[in-house]
């Protein structure tokens, strides 16, 4: 009788492996065909890279910033050999990869000698600031431009920190009321530029280590702009006549800094009644 049972179990069996097997054999075969077209499609299909672009690649920083321009290093280093005039556009990396990159496309670098770094033009700390009233909105820069606001000047710094949040190297902060660029961290990445609502920060030539700016943009003159703010440029044109290096625009006096002249900065500064004409930069 156990040997009956045991014949009968191992009949079973082997009934059951003669009717699954021509359908696993069928799936087996069949899963082979399709790896094997996907590896011939991927081997026909792939995009060839050329080596000059991968090796520009690998001397950019990698952090994909978007200081050039492009949405990230890999973007940006198809960009530059298609067009090598973009040579010098990587901020971080500056004139060294900009040499690197030269090298590799067997030219002269064209640009990176003179790094961009931020400004902040404004120049009034939390004393310095008139308000109308408390504001009691959300605490964010963009929210607080959006709507009228309790601080006198509609052009100065909000000191929510926008741009803090959206430096991703912990380059700026704000100190005392105002937003304060830390030049040994910056990469000049730009994304404080593209944060800030009042298009207070600008990105600059950096020829030294520390340079002069005009640290305000009203467009507020003389008396009204006095009662905004305590610092602020006043539209007087005392330095315009000290050089041609500062400029106008609207009320408010601007460097041309293809004009740059340290000495005659120097004395425009002093001359200044506000005093809004100012050093920016690692030892300021």
């Amino acid at each position: 009788m156990i040997f009956g049972q045991e014949t009968m179990i191992l009949a079973s069996f082997i009934e059951f492996i003669n009717n699954i097997w021509p359908a696993g054999l069928t799936m087996v075969l069949l899963g082979s065909i399709f790896a094997a077209v996907l590896l011939i499609a991927s081997i026909k299909l792939k995009v060839k890279v050329d080596p000059k672009i991968e090796a520009i690649n690998e001397v950019l920083p990698g952090i994909d910033c978007g200081a050039c321009g492009y949405a990230g290093c890999s973007s940006y280093a198809k960009a530059v050999y298609e067009n090598p005039e973009l040579i010098g556009r990587c901020a971080p990396g500056g004139k060294d990869v900009a040499e690197k990159i030269a090298e590799i496309l067997n030219l002269q670098a064209g640009g990176g000698d003179v790094p961009l770094r931020p400004v902040v033009r404004c120049n009034a700390h939390s004393e310095d600031k008139i308000y109308y009233a408390d504001y009691l909105g959300i605490e964010s820069c963009t929210a607080a431009d959006a709507l009228p606001n309790s601080q006198a000047c509609k052009y100065g710094c909000l000191d929510f920190g926008d741009c803090v949040k959206a430096c991703r190297f912990d380059a700026i902060h704000i100190i005392d009321g105002l937003a304060t660029v830390d030049y040994d961290k910056c990469t000049g990445c730009t994304a404080c530029v593209k944060a800030c609502p009042r298009n207070l920060i600008k990105m600059i030539p950096f020829k030294n280590d520390d340079m002069y700016v005009v640290a305000c943009r009203t467009q507020e003159m003389g008396k009204q702009a006095k009662e905004r703010c305590k610092v602020g440029c006043i539209g007087c044109k005392l330095c315009t006549k000290v050089s041609e290096m500062f400029e106008m625009d609207g009320n408010v006096a601007v460097i041309n800094y293809d004009k740059y002249d340290e000495e005659k900065a120097r004395e425009a500064a002093e001359k200044c009644p506000t005093g809004v004409i100012v050093k920016r930069g690692k030892n300021s």
